[in-house]
């Protein structure tokens, strides 16, 4: 299999050019042949199979004479009219599979978003894609508004870089999830910015209709005494587990087995937990604010009845069959599995 990945290439180190390495050495370390073809303005000379064509003309000319199986665009930002073009261009190419990655998870809801329709141009290239990745529902729902098949369409949060997981977790935590049917999760202090008690509030009323559900909060600090007493006064005490700090290898299982990991604070900044949980493949709600990677659901700060109403869309939204599941909980793995589905999959 002989893949291209095109989009923008480090540096600088955004969103998008982190998740284009990412499945770049996803695939390399499997022994696939994997060359980027870089589209933001040259840096440097082409070395290692990364390309920097300094013209749409380069671009093509690359595009014509490397060999490659599976072409994998990746825009972020808008659509805008020049990569709309590219990946037309793309989609004409004989005998190659095309997939675009849609980053842009607030473009959707903007005024240009809400302004393009199903006869635009921008929704007669994203049909011809043989495979379309969103990295939120509401960019799902966007392609569906345009017209793209949802056989076409994958809900895949990016950022796929490998991590260490650990293959055991505590008793405690293990029975916890043995317990429980839905496991809502966080990481951080125990400290007053976190908003803690917010999503302990909300579990009672989540729970009143999935009450199989329980809270796992992984962290230390100030707080801790004050929230073991408190939650102890609550109905659903036995359903809230405050762990203490645990080593990282364990936070990440913990993660990746959670069913939605939570971030809510009163000020926060670019969480490495919140790019780990996507990472991990878990879906994440957090408070918006202003720096989250695309993928996460947000809500406003200290608004319970959004946390609860955030929640119970994500866990209805789980439960829907109307986007297809990822092939893995791995989204190396689940980018690997489009690719093969595509190479396989009659014409």
């Amino acid at each position: 299999m002989k893949l291209i990945q095109l989009g923008p290439f480090p540096p600088p180190h955004g969103g998008v050019q982190t998740n284009l390495v990412a499945i770049r050495d996803y695939l390399r370390n499997r022994g696939l042949e994997c060359r980027v073809i870089n589209l933001v303005r040259p840096t440097r000379s082409s070395s290692d199979g990364v390309y920097y064509p300094s013209s749409a003309a380069g671009v093509l000319a690359l595009l014509l004479r490397l060999p490659a199986d599976v072409l994998h665009l990746h825009i972020g930002g808008e659509l805008t009219t020049r990569l709309l073009l590219l990946g037309l261009v793309c989609c004409l190419l004989p005998g190659k599979k095309v997939v675009l990655t849609f980053h842009s998870g607030g473009f959707p809801s903007s005024d240009r978003g809400r302004a393009l329709k199903a006869r635009s141009l921008a929704g007669f290239v994203l049909r011809r894609f043989d495979a379309v990745i969103g990295v939120n529902a509401e960019v799902v729902a966007f392609l569906a508004r345009l017209g793209v098949s949802p056989a076409r369409t994958h809900l895949l949060a990016p950022h796929p870089a490998e991590l260490a997981l650990s293959d055991d977790l505590p008793e405690s935590l293990t029975a916890f999830f043995g317990s429980h049917d839905t496991v809502l999760l966080t990481v951080c202090l125990l400290e007053p910015e976190y908003d803690l008690w917010l999503q302990i509030e909300a579990l009672g009323t989540v729970r009143e209709r999935w009450p199989g559900t329980g809270l796992i909060i992984i962290g230390g600090g100030r707080l801790e005494g004050e929230l073991r007493a408190r939650t102890a006064q609550l109905p659903w005490a036995p359903h809230v587990l405050l762990t203490g700090d645990l080593p990282h290898a364990i936070t990440l299982a913990a993660i990746a087995r959670a069913t939605i990991f939570l971030r809510t604070t009163l000020y926060d900044g670019d969480a490495i937990s919140v790019r780990e949980a996507l990472q991990l493949g878990t879906p994440v709600i957090a408070t918006d604010n202003g720096m989250r990677p695309p993928g996460v659901r947000l809500i406003p700060i200290h608004d319970w009845p959004a946390l609860v109403e955030a929640i119970a869309a994500e866990l209805e939204s789980l439960s829907s069959d109307s986007v297809p599941a990822n092939p893995s909980s791995d989204p190396g793995e689940a980018i690997l599995c489009i690719y093969r589905n595509l190479l396989q999959r009659p014409d």
